[in-house]
């Protein structure tokens, strides 16, 4: 019998809900890899579909090389093929981010999420060829981050149709929060692509519109309730998977208060899954975010 993983693996689609990792580190800022083996384990007994490792909720941004292939070949060997992983591989670098795509391939890796490359704001015809210079680089199913938030750039879903056409282009983690956007995708793409929203308060309306699931920041906390919510969609039970996500929406919300990933390492720790600590330029949230935390985990009976 297969595992979940191999099964999607093999299928080329992910569904359900997918978890942004954290990076857990001690006190001193170092990784933690002993506590990221608990997180890993605990999000595959949760039902997690697959998981992300080492994006903008792992603090790409201040990993080093070394740290950052360090992090995606621990999640690959501690997941052993039970669940799929995503490898980051994004990078405003295009030969740095084929680096990446190498190494992520090398350790076992089932596929790369690479993101629109951030700062330098290339034009859609420099999008086009970034992320066909990465798709060519290895085997692996490739998706694409589109994150204008973080980016600025914004990835279209015209450009989304030009780099369709590329076998090893196979999906897109969409964290625009427009809900047309998987529609217009469809319109434009001339193959099934795998759609998943990058935006845990507005997932239940992006799945309504045709996505297929979610790469979450929330699921990190209750992974099984993300998990549950994604299985009653995919059963026909509206009713429930809308009520889940209303239970959801006080911690979703409370989670993007600040930058990504402060609350969600705060409200880890606040449930003895780790540490809470960032390294600069990220910092610990404000009071007021850390009480609307504790507020949003005491409406789910996580904390008294």
């Amino acid at each position: 019998m297969m595992s979940r993983g191999e099964t999607m693996v093999e299928t080329g689609m992910y569904q359900g809900s997918l978890t942004a990792l954290i990076t857990p580190m001690d006190t001193d800022g170092r990784i933690d890899f002993g506590v990221a083996t608990k997180l890993i384990e605990r999000q595959i007994k949760a039902g997690t579909s697959g998981l992300v490792p080492a994006g903008t909720t792992g603090e790409s941004p201040t990993l080093s090389h070394e740290e950052h292939g360090q992090i995606i070949a621990h999640c690959v060997e501690t997941s052993n093929g039970r669940v799929p992983v995503m490898a980051g591989a994004g990078s405003n670098s295009t030969s740095e981010a084929v680096q990446m795509a190498k190494h992520a391939h090398s350790v076992g890796a089932n596929s790369l999420l690479v993101v629109v490359p951030y700062y330098n704001k290339p034009t859609q015809e420099g999008l086009y060829r970034h992320f066909m210079a990465i798709a060519d680089a290895t085997p692996l199913p490739m998706y694409l981050y589109c994150i204008p938030g973080r980016s600025v750039v914004d990835l279209t879903p015209e450009t989304l149709g030009r780099l369709g056409e590329h076998p090893n282009i196979v999906g897109v983690k969409d964290a625009t929060a427009n809900m047309a956007r998987p529609i217009a995708v469809r319109r434009h793409v001339k193959k099934p692509l795998n759609q998943l929203s990058g935006d845990d308060n507005t997932v239940v309306s992006f799945l309504a519109a045709g996505g297929d699931g979610c790469i979450g920041v929330t699921s990190n906390v209750v992974p099984d309730l993300c998990a549950q919510m994604h299985a009653a969609w995919n059963e026909g039970r509206v009713k429930d998977a809308i009520a889940l996500q209303d239970r959801l929406s006080p911690l979703h919300d409370a989670m993007f208060m600040e930058s990504n990933p402060g609350p969600v390492k705060y409200a880890m720790s606040r449930l003895g899954l780790c540490t809470a600590t960032l390294r600069l330029p990220l910092v610990e949230p404000q009071d007021a975010t850390r009480k609307a935390i504790d507020a949003a985990l005491r409406s789910l009976d996580l904390l008294d």
